[in-house]
């Protein structure tokens, strides 16, 4: 069992269907909360776009395609998938996703498996 998650913020630091940045160790993470009816789901990805060469993925429109969520980069709009950071639009590009999770009322991530 792996035990290197770290604690980022508290749930109610997050915004519904929105990214929020986190700085760990150097690393910008986009954290996502997306709400499905009852259901909350977090991701994590890297901040970095890597088209847009810029860290801004945070600030990326949420929505899905065929129930398949995913973040739009803010500048060239190019879709990357919030469960593996596959981009939608270009399979030759990827983004790193992180384990996100919440216990004892502490949002965790875990940047290495």
């Amino acid at each position: 069992m792996n035990d290197n998650w770290i604690n980022v913020c508290k749930p109610n630091d997050l915004v519904d269907n929105s990214g929020v940045c986190a700085l760990i160790d150097d690393v910008q993470v986009a954290i996502f909360k997306i709400c499905q009816g009852d259901e909350q789901h977090l991701y994590a990805m890297s901040n970095w776009d890597p088209i847009g060469k810029a860290n801004v993925m945070y600030r990326g429109l949420v929505g899905s395609v065929m129930d398949e969520p995913f973040v739009a980069s803010p500048l060239y709009k190019q879709r990357y998938k919030l469960k593996s950071g596959e981009c939608v639009d270009d399979q030759s590009v990827q983004i790193a996703v992180y384990p996100a999770r919440i216990v004892d009322q502490q949002v965790q991530l875990q940047l290495v498996n």
